[in-house]
C-alpha cells in the first residue's frame, strides 16, 4: 500500500461512525462504490450511512440496487461521523455535504478522477484505477473483509458501467481480473446487463429520439452537438436522470472524435444547463474543456455546468474543439 491507502485503511479500523457520499447525478460507479462501500463498513462493524445531494431521482436503471435508507438530507450527528467521499472529483459535486467536508470529524476522499481536487483530510486518487470500485475493492482487501454477493454486485456495477462494459480503454488486465473475482463472489451478471442495459423506459427512448432528431455535425464531422430542452421531459414524460446514457449514442457517429449533449435539467433549482462531453481518444481531453468552465472528469468523459446559451455553449465547445485538436 502506499500512504495515502494506509492513511484510508487506518482511519476506518480508528473510527466507528461514517457517513459515505458521493456526486450528484450519480453513475453507475458511483452508486454501486457508495453501496458497496457501506455494505463493507457494516460488516466491518461500523455504524454507516449514505446521503445523496438534491431530490432529482435515482436512474431506473440502477433500481435494482439495495439504496434503503439512503439520506437526501444531512445527518443530526455529522460532526460525530468521517465523511467518505468516493467518485467525488471535487467537493463542489457532493452538494450539501460541502457543509459536511467543513464539519465532519474527518474527511477522506476515495476516487479515480486524474483531476481531483484532493480535497478532504486524506486524499487516495488512482488515476490509473479503471473505476472508483476498483479502488475500493483494494480497500476492502486490506481490511480483510470477505467479499459477499451483495458487495460484490454493487462493485460489478461500478466497473461494467465505468468501463463501457469492458470495451472503453480503461479496460485493464486488472480490471478484468477484478470482474473474475466478483463474478465469482456473487455478482450476477446476467442481472446487472439486464437491469442497467435492458431496462429502458419508453419516455427516454422519446428523450433519446429528441436528441438524436437535433444532433449536429460540425468541424467537418470530428465534433457531434445535440441538446435537450427542458420541455422535452415533460412532454415525453421523461425524469432528468433519463438522459443518462444517451450521448453514448451521439458517441457511435462515425468519424466523431468529441461529442457533447447539452440538456436542460427539469427543475428549478440548480444551473440552467448541464453539458456532458466525451471523446473518442486520449489526445482530445474533454476534462480540460470541462475544467475550463468550472467542471472536470476523466479526459475521455467529462462535464461541466453553464448558465450561458445554447447558442453560446455551442460556440465555446466548437472553439475548445478546435484548440484541442490543434494541439494534439
Amino acid at each position: 500500500m502506499d500512504a495515502d491507502a494506509a492513511a484510508v485503511v487506518e482511519a476506518i479500523r480508528g473510527n466507528d461512525r461514517f457517513m459515505v457520499v458521493t456526486h450528484e447525478n450519480p453513475d453507475g460507479d458511483a452508486l454501486g462504490s457508495m453501496l458497496a462501500t457501506t455494505l463493507a463498513l457494516r460488516a466491518f462493524g461500523k455504524d454507516a450511512s449514505m446521503y445523496l445531494t438534491g431530490t432529482a431521482p435515482l436512474p431506473a436503471e440502477y433500481g435494482f440496487l439495495d439504496l434503503d435508507g439512503l439520506q437526501r438530507t444531512l445527518p443530526q450527528d455529522l460532526g460525530e461521523r468521517v465523511l467518505l467521499a468516493v467518485d467525488c472529483a471535487n467537493e463542489r459535486r457532493i452538494g450539501e455535504a460541502v457543509t459536511g467536508v467543513e464539519g465532519a470529524k474527518l474527511v477522506l476522499n476515495v476516487d479515480h478522477h486524474h483531476d481531483n481536487d484532493r480535497f478532504g483530510d486524506v486524499a487516495l486518487i488512482d488515476d490509473h484505477a479503471s473505476s472508483t470500485a476498483e479502488i475500493v475493492r483494494d480497500i476492502l482487501r486490506e481490511l480483510d473483509v470477505p467479499l459477499t454477493p451483495a458487495i460484490a454486485q454493487a462493485l460489478y456495477v461500478g466497473l461494467v458501467t465505468d468501463t463501457g462494459r469492458f470495451q472503453y480503454s480503461n479496460t485493464t488486465p486488472k480490471a478484468l481480473a477484478l470482474a473474475s473475482e466478483l463474478v465469482a463472489a456473487g455478482a450476477d451478471v446476467h442481472s446487472v446487463f439486464q437491469h442497467v442495459y435492458e431496462t429502458v423506459q419508453f419516455a427516454k427512448l422519446k428523450l433519446l429520439a429528441r436528441a438524436l432528431e437535433r444532433a449536429q455535425l460540425y468541424e467537418s464531422g470530428g465534433l457531434v452537438i445535440s441538446y435537450l430542452l427542458k420541455e422535452d421531459f415533460g412532454e415525453v414524460g421523461a425524469e432528468e436522470p433519463y438522459s443518462e446514457g444517451i450521448i453514448d449514442h451521439l458517441r457511435s457517429v462515425e468519424g466523431s472524435e468529441m461529442v457533447a449533449l447539452i440538456r436542460e435539467p427539469p427543475r428549478d433549482e440548480g444551473p440552467a444547463r448541464r453539458i456532458s462531453l466525451r471523446s473518442s481518444h486520449d489526445e482530445v481531453d474533454v476534462s480540460a474543456i470541462a475544467r475550463a468552465s468550472g467542471g472536470g472528469g476523466h479526459r475521455q468523459a467529462a462535464g461541466f455546468s453553464s448558465e450561458a446559451s445554447i447558442d453560446e455553449i455551442v460556440d465555446f465547445l466548437r472553439r475548445q474543439y478546435v484548440q484541442a485538436t490543434r494541439a494534439a
